[in-house]
């Protein structure tokens, strides 16, 4: 297993905070250095569905793009009318 979190792994859109103050890649790589395969496994579940959470006594909020659903329960990607934002 990996010992941190990749660049590849923080998709666009997820917005990640400790203790209020948003972080970017490079910070959240760094103190991944210092997790366990467990918590590492853990924060990838939580990027993926978001919410608030503490590792190793610090505390972390992350909010994930809302996700369009159809009718069969697939996701679907947002779809913009470009007769809408030329009006």
């Amino acid at each position: 297993m990996e010992n941190k979190i990749s660049k590849q792994t923080i998709r666009s859109g997820v917005s990640i905070f400790l203790s209020g103050e948003k972080l970017d890649k490079d910070t959240i790589i760094n103190k991944s250095e210092k997790w366990s395969d467990k918590e590492i496994l853990f924060f990838r579940k939580m990027l993926r569905q978001g919410g608030r959470f503490s590792i190793k006594g610090e505390k972390f909020y992350i909010t994930v793009p809302e996700q369009i659903y159809n009718q069969k329960g697939e996701i679907e990607g947002v779809i913009h009318n470009e007769e809408e934002s030329n009006s």
